[in-house]
């Protein structure tokens, strides 16, 4: 009996021939275009930064909705022709996927069009990818169907409005059949792997229905953690290159994560030592690393005051 392990699962999306296949390539292009058109009413002030990350799933539950207002507002982008004039995306929490782009009325068909599962990511966490499960099982995602993460951060790192990132896109049924995947053939710890698969499979299911996968032993609670099977990597590579008020996601990152309950003066001071280092193969130009340090060192001044 050959003990070698499947191979891992493809990304695929729905056949080109589907009738619907043209608005999820514009609906799929409109959502890569959300960091330059996003908008939100959010003004965040008062919140010491040591406590943003206590906001996360709040202020991203907020983000997602405001996500879906700014997928609304791009209708000339992805319907231009009109042809889904009747049709808008809509939110519906603790349902999966938890936007669709939907029919105004019940008499028009398909009621549905394709779903997109939703998820806000404050990419200042200390933990610098994702923390989300996603457990859901692949027969009730529908070739047509989205995983969107959405990282966001606020404008002035500590305060102001919600700024979002390049978003991560796959699909919402391979990333469930990875997720398995990767939990019976990469994942270390216990001998048994064996999961029990949802007996669902239709789309757009309710509330109600038990979709999620579920492992045999799962002791610490990781199954369905999808950052940490890889999936992200490259994604989290690039992502943390970009820039907020002139300084990388992955600098700013390092530097709020320096300043916890626990952290004496000495432990700050030698940890933005690391920081200072890492900046100058960031930023060689001298100039220029100045000024970004001097940057942080009011920031640092501030955090300390709070």
């Amino acid at each position: 009996m050959s003990d070698q392990k499947p191979p891992a699962p493809l990304e695929s999306g729905p056949d080109k021939s589907w009738e619907h296949f043209e608005i999820f390539k514009a609906v799929k292009d409109s959502i890569y275009s959300l960091p330059s058109r996003f908008e939100s009413n959010l003004h965040v002030s008062g919140v010491l930064a040591t406590d943003l990350f206590a906001f996360n799933s709040a202020l991203s539950a907020s983000i997602e909705e405001q996500v879906v207002i700014s997928l609304n507002r791009l209708r000339s982008v992805w319907d231009p022709e009109e042809n889904y004039a009747l049709y808008d995306f809509e939110r519906r929490p603790q349902t999966f996927p938890d936007v669709v782009l939907k029919a105004s009325s019940t008499e028009i068909q398909p009621q549905i069009v394709l779903g997109i599962e939703l998820k806000g990511w404050y990419v200042l966490a200390k933990e610098n990818e994702p923390s989300f499960r996603y457990k859901v099982t692949p027969a009730v995602c529908a070739p047509w169907d989205l995983l969107v993460i959405v990282p966001w951060a606020l404008s002035e790192v500590v305060s102001g409005r919600p700024r979002i990132f390049s978003p991560f896109v796959t699909s919402a049924h391979y990333a469930a059949e990875y997720k398995n995947w990767y939990w019976q053939n990469k994942m270390s710890g216990s001998s048994d792997k064996s999961i029990t698969l949802s007996s669902e499979d239709g789309f757009y299911p309710s509330k109600s229905l038990k979709i999620s996968d579920k492992p045999r032993k799962d002791s610490g609670n990781n199954f369905g953690r999808l950052a940490r099977t890889g999936i992200l990597d490259n994604y989290r590579t690039e992502l943390f290159q970009e820039r907020l008020a002139g300084i990388s996601l992955a600098s700013w990152q390092k530097f709020l994560a320096i300043f916890t309950e626990t952290s004496t003066p000495a432990i700050v001071e030698a940890e933005l030592g690391k920081l200072v280092k890492a900046m100058q193969k960031e930023r060689p130009d001298s100039e220029k690393r100045a000024k970004l340090m001097e940057k942080m060192k009011e920031f640092a001044i501030l955090i300390d005051e709070d």
